[in-house]
């Protein structure tokens, strides 16, 4: 074959590539927004009766539907809503000890009539603990068994064959995200709580307050109005953060004194100059319950390196550039 006529045929294979994948978008697209138009009162049930759980979440799935569930635990256990997943065919075989009369189980099946969930389901209505389904027909048992169940629409999957659990996984994901961001709402979970639960990786980090890393007490760099230029440079000094805060008789900041003040005055009788003279008036500065990212964009867009934080006109800490990175901010 020429080489022209190979680069038209990878051409066309590539073509014919992206055709199928516009092809399965379009429909799991397609199912996404009959998912939305068919929400109603079920899923206000379904949300109601998850917010209720004084234990926990088990959620279930046998083969595809099972990695989907996986998934939608780890989705609301991170977003306030404790939940556990529990292999089905785990729990005929002992973990259903790990379900109490405190939980809520979760099931999710295509069919509705998953075999190996069989148990688990029968456990549920055996000792009265609430079960939401997510489920593919409305009249198949585990809907029937299930006291909220919320029917996927009905949509081929995206498999050629109608076979792969493609479309109708795809939906699942989508309204377990669903559940967990309405629950999320419901109980008013903050960026707080957010960090609270994911205080590792990058996501934790653009999480961290400014009262997480910075330095108070006696580490503050402070000296009153009055204060003459040598007695500050010892405070400058000793506390290693290139700077010092002027407070008032009231005990507000009122300015600070940075080396770039310093360079920007020096004189023969700098030293004998008091603070009030040299310092910057109005200083920059940053609540306590501010994020960390925003003290560090502060620091670059000022070109400074400390920042003082305040709280009604005092300061009660002071925050440092190299804080901030040693933290993972940045």
């Amino acid at each position: 074959m020429s080489t022209n006529k190979k680069a038209k045929s990878r051409t066309a294979e590539t073509a014919d590539h992206v055709a199928a994948g516009r092809r399965v978008l379009a429909i799991e697209t397609e199912a996404l927004a009959a998912l939305e138009a068919g929400l109603d009162a079920h899923f206000n049930r379904a949300v109601e009766c998850l917010a209720g759980v004084q234990g926990r979440v088990i959620v279930s799935g046998m083969g595809k539907s099972g990695h989907v569930a996986s998934k939608i635990a780890a989705t609301l256990a991170s977003t306030g809503t404790p939940a556990h997943y529990v292999h089905p065919g785990e729990a005929s075989h002992g973990d259903l000890g790990m379900v109490t009369k405190h939980d809520v189980v979760l099931c999710l099946s295509n069919s509705g009539e998953t075999r190996e969930l069989t148990d688990l389901v029968t456990f549920a209505r055996r000792f009265g603990i609430p079960l939401v389904a997510i489920v593919g027909r409305a009249d198949s048992t585990l809907a029937e068994a299930a006291d909220v169940a919320l029917v996927l629409p009905a949509v081929p999957e995206a498999c050629p064959m109608g076979l792969a659990p493609t479309t109708s996984t795809t939906a699942m994901l989508a309204l377990g995200d669903a559940l967990a961001v309405a629950l999320l709402e419901r109980k008013g979970f903050s960026a707080d709580d957010f960090q609270v639960l994911h205080p590792g990786g990058k996501l934790g980090q653009s999480l961290i307050k400014i009262a997480d890393i910075m330095h108070d007490g006696d580490a503050l760099p402070l000296c009153p109005v009055g204060t003459g230029m040598a007695d500050a440079l010892i405070v400058i000094t000793s506390k290693s953060f290139g700077c010092v805060g002027v407070v008032d008789a009231a005990g507000a900041l009122v300015g600070v004194v940075t080396d770039g003040d310093l360079r920007r005055h020096m004189s023969a009788d700098l030293l004998d100059q008091p603070v009030e003279r040299i310092m910057t008036k109005k200083p920059q500065t940053i609540r306590s319950r501010a994020l960390a990212a925003e003290a560090l964009g502060l620091m670059n867009a000022r070109k400074i390196t400390s920042l003082f934080v305040v709280e009604a006109a005092k300061p009660v800490g002071i925050v440092h550039v190299h804080d901030c990175l040693r933290a993972g901010v940045a």
